[in-house]
């Protein structure tokens, strides 16, 4: 714990990932290090609150999964039912996009939570760790970030979770929230946001001992490519998968021989299309051949609207989880809106 000049209290929660790496015997870098070392490292963090780290993980993201999420999920509310103010969720930035979305569906509570990462090790030149640390610390102890759900903070902007994808390999600032941009930014130690953002009700979660007890939703993602012919959405199909979702072309198009695929695994489980352009929402009625969205639909498939494809399948999992198979279609047409 920091000693603090501030009356607010945030939770830190670390799961490993770039922003946590370092090579100690000079190789490749590795998570390695704790949420204390993380918080000792951040120049200012204890003039913001009281900050209470914890390590939750020692993880690279894509070693990243659901029931991690979920338990990061369950630590964060026990953190604000305790007191915190905010709280801030360190990881990885491979996954990072999926796992606060994920956390997004689920999170209730009007506290700030805010996730963050970096693309430098702390032994780089310029490592950008410490900075987006403390600007998530900033997010999640203001009072403007309040009733906003899940945010993203990286690089001195604040993005909604349900936009925010990573969109470059290196760069530190891979983040950006393609069409509807940021919903805020971090200017002199402040959160300032603009208009208020819509943010769907919260997917009820069933309780830790429930949602353990029990095998988990299986939820594949398939991305159609020129020539598809459907054969890899049949063998999932024969897997007996709960819900599965096509990437598909353009505004979520799929060749004729691929609808037909896609018409039947319809007939035994949610079937969700989306675009995989990284842009721009899925069709509604302009097309309507084979393959189409008008046919995909006509099919029993469900349009994703603006979620991407990876956002599209967590969202799917979701409802599964929560018992909700019948109200997917009416999910995605809400969620899946600005």
């Amino acid at each position: 714990m920091l000693a603090s000049v501030s009356s607010a209290v945030v939770a830190i929660g670390a799961l490993g990932g770039t922003i946590a790496s370092s090579s100690p015997d000079g190789s490749a870098l590795v998570p390695t290090l704790t949420a204390e070392l993380l918080t000792e490292a951040v120049p200012g963090l204890s003039a913001v609150g009281e900050v209470r780290a914890e390590t939750l993980a020692m993880l690279p993201s894509p070693s990243l999964d659901e029931p991690t999420v979920l338990g990061a999920l369950d630590w964060a509310r026990a953190a604000v039912d305790a007191g915190a103010d905010g709280v801030v969720i360190t990881q990885g930035t491979d996954t990072l996009e999926e796992t606060a979305y994920l956390l997004d569906l689920f999170w209730d509570r009007p506290q700030p939570l805010v996730v963050t990462g970096a693309m430098r090790s702390p032994q780089s030149p310029g490592a950008d760790g410490p900075a987006n640390l403390l600007g998530a610390v900033r997010a999640a102890t203001a009072a403007a970030s309040r009733d906003r759900g899940v945010l993203v903070a990286f690089d001195d902007q604040l993005h909604q979770a349900r936009w925010v994808a990573k969109t470059d390999s290196m760069s530190t600032g891979a983040f950006r929230s393609p069409v509807f941009g940021p919903v805020g930014r971090l200017v002199e130690g402040e959160a300032v946001y603009g208009a208020a953002s819509r943010r769907p009700a919260p997917v009820t979660i069933p309780d830790p001992a429930t949602r353990l007890g029990g095998p988990l939703p299986r939820v594949p993602l398939i991305i159609t490519h020129l020539g598809d012919r459907g054969e890899v959405l049949d063998l999932v199909r024969a897997s007996a998968p709960d819900g599965v979702v096509v990437a598909g072309f353009g505004a979520g198009h799929v060749s004729a021989v691929m609808a037909e695929a896609v018409g039947r695994a319809a007939a035994v489980c949610p079937v969700v299309f989306a675009s995989r352009t990284g842009s721009g929402p899925t069709g509604r009625e302009m097309y309507g051949y084979p393959g189409s969205e008008v046919d995909l639909v006509a099919r029993g498939a469900v349009a994703a609207g603006w979620l991407p494809p990876v956002k599209a399948r967590l969202l799917l999992w979701a409802l599964l989880l929560a018992g909700r198979r019948d109200d997917v279609a009416a999910a995605f047409a809400d969620r899946g809106a600005p």
